[in-house]
């Protein structure tokens, strides 16, 4: 009896680490590195330039970013429900509404400060935040840019309020790296150009008895030098496991 319960009270334990686990393979077994260092937000790469900005205003646009990139994970990474980009979402819109509001209230500030007219301003405002969201949508790196949408939506969850500025000033260049496809970091994920490639089969390149004629296609180099190590590394480590 004192066996069974200890048993019981191991599984429960192991299933409580489990589910208090992040998903952070959902895709890969060893995704890539998107991390960045801390942007001041006047720096290349960050989305629509703000010319003249001030510092609490650039801290805004990159706050007003970072909640468009989760805005689009959100939507854009529905396939996949345990990445909790809708939940992530909802939960910051809720737990930094204010200070989501203060960044959006200071960019429509700086708008109307620059542009020569309120409409123009507000035409500016509109463009801005067009140009931010289609930036952030993609295609080819989906599965990196939901992962990494994914893991800063869980920390931003756990930010203080008031310091959603802050993680995004932190988190907004591993975000936009991670618009750039990698795939499989632990295993080679596509086939090299040797492996694809087939030995000719030409008529010129072999004689009437099935022989390959150097002389005319060089030297027959099939199957692939990479290939051939591989196998080469199969067959030593099948013997050394039968020895």
């Amino acid at each position: 009896m004192t066996l069974l319960r200890t048993a019981l009270a191991l599984g429960g334990a192991a299933i409580s680490l489990t589910a208090a686990m992040p998903a952070s393979a959902q895709f890969f077994l060893r995704s890539h590195d998107f991390r960045g260092t801390t942007v001041k937000g006047h720096e290349d790469g960050l989305g629509q330039p703000l010319p003249g900005a001030t510092e609490t205003e650039l801290r805004a646009a990159m706050a007003w970013n970072m909640r468009a990139a989760l805005n689009v994970a959100a939507l854009q990474c529905q396939f996949e429900p345990t990445l909790l980009t809708v939940n992530n979402y909802n939960a910051i819109l809720k737990d930094h509404e204010a200070e989501l509001k203060g960044s959006f209230d200071t960019l429509t500030k700086y708008f109307n400060r620059v542009a020569k007219t309120p409409k123009a301003g507000q035409n500016a405002l509109d463009q801005f935040g067009t140009r931010t969201y289609s930036t952030f949508a993609t295609v080819a790196a989906q599965y990196g840019f939901c992962q990494t949408a994914s893991e800063i939506g869980r920390d931003a969850t756990f930010t203080p309020r008031g310091s959603f500025g802050d993680l995004a000033m932190d988190r907004i260049r591993e975000l936009r790296n991670s618009l750039i496809p990698y795939g499989e970091q632990h295993f080679q994920r596509y086939l090299g150009r040797d492996y694809a490639s087939r030995p000719r089969f030409d008529p010129i390149c072999w004689n009437k008895k099935g022989e390959w004629v150097t002389k005319k296609c060089g030297i027959f180099a099939w199957p692939p030098a990479t290939t051939a190590v591989a196998a080469t590394a199969r067959t030593t480590g099948t013997e050394t496991a039968l020895r």
